[in-house]
C-alpha cells in the first residue's frame, strides 16, 4: 500500500504543476456535454496522473477517460478513481478553491485518498494503513515523497459542541440543504462556512467543520478521495437514500445524495 500512496501522492503533485502552468495563462474554457466547463488544464493534469497510475495495472475511472459501461467494471475488485481537477468552476474564477483527487477503491469502498490543492500547496492524503489522514505544506511540487512522509502531521476531526459549523458549496445552497440546516438549528448554534471542491471533505477531517450535506449532484470522482481522507480519521459519508457508507465502481457513477458528519 506504501507504494501505491508514493505513486498516487506523486501523480497528484505533478497533476498540480501542470494545472498551474494553464492557471497562469489566459486559458479557453469548452462546453461537455453535461454543460459541465472544461479547460486545457483538465486534460494535461489527465494525461500526467494517467501515466503514473497505469504503472499499476489497476484499472481506473477518471473524469476525462471515456466512461466504461458497467459490463466491464463490475468484476474489478480495486480501482483508481479520480479527478484530475476537481471544481473548474473554481478555476476559472481564480479563487484557488479546486483540487486535485486520486483515490483507491477496493470491493467498492474506499482505502486510500490523496488530495492536493495547487495554489495554497496544501497535500492531504490518508496514511498505508488507512487509520489515519495527514496534512503537510509543501514547498514545491518537486519535493520528496519521503521528505513529505517526514513533515506531514496528522489531523483529526472535532467534536460537535454547542456550535456547528456546516460545509457548504460556494454555489448556492437549495431548498434540500436549508431544511437540513433549519433541523439542525433546533438544536445548535449554526455557522456556515463556504468552501469549493473536494476541500468540503477535508474542512471537517481537520476539524474545521462538522457536518457537509449535500443535497445536489455529484460524481463518484468528486467524493472518493475525500470519503477516504474523511473515513480514515473515523468520519461516515452517508448515502441518504441506503441510509449506509457511501460506495463506489457502481452501475451508475452519479451519487446519491449523502451526509458527512463526525
Amino acid at each position: 500500500m506504501k507504494s501505491l500512496l508514493t505513486i498516487a501522492i506523486k501523480a497528484a503533485l505533478v497533476a498540480g504543476a501542470e494545472i498551474l502552468k494553464i492557471y497562469e495563462t489566459d486559458f479557453n474554457v469548452e462546453t461537455k456535454d453535461d454543460a459541465s466547463p472544461l479547460t486545457q488544464a483538465d486534460k494535461n493534469a489527465n494525461t500526467a496522473i494517467m501515466k503514473y497510475l497505469l504503472t499499476t495495472d489497476i484499472p481506473i475511472i477518471s473524469e476525462e477517460n471515456r466512461q466504461l459501461d458497467y459490463e466491464e467494471r463490475k468484476d474489478w475488485k480495486r480501482c483508481w478513481i479520480v479527478d484530475p481537477l476537481d471544481g473548474t468552476k473554481e478555476f476559472i474564477k481564480r479563487n484557488g478553491e479546486f483540487t486535485v483527487n486520486i483515490a483507491l477503491v477496493e470491493n467498492g469502498a474506499p482505502i486510500l485518498g490523496v488530495i492536493y490543492v495547487p495554489v495554497s500547496k496544501e497535500l492531504y492524503y490518508t496514511s498505508e494503513t488507512g487509520k489515519e489522514s495527514r496534512k503537510v505544506i509543501i514547498s514545491s511540487e518537486d519535493d520528496s515523497v519521503e521528505e513529505i512522509f517526514a513533515k506531514a502531521e496528522a489531523i483529526k476531526p472535532s467534536a460537535i459542541t454547542s456550535e456547528v459549523k456546516i460545509v457548504g458549496s460556494r454555489s448556492h445552497l437549495n431548498k434540500e440543504t436549508e431544511d437540513f440546516i433549519s433541523e439542525v438549528k433546533k438544536k445548535h448554534k449554526v455557522e456556515i462556512v463556504s468552501k469549493g471542491s473536494s476541500l468540503k471533505f477535508c474542512l471537517l477531517a481537520e476539524g474545521l467543520a462538522h457536518l457537509y450535506p449535500r443535497y445536489a449532484p455529484t460524481m463518484e470522482w468528486d467524493t472518493a478521495a475525500g470519503h477516504a481522507i474523511c473515513k480514515a480519521v473515523g468520519i461516515s459519508v452517508i448515502d441518504q437514500t441506503t441510509g449506509n457508507e457511501m460506495i463506489y465502481n457502481k452501475p451508475n457513477l452519479l451519487n446519491n445524495y449523502f451526509v458527512a458528519e463526525v
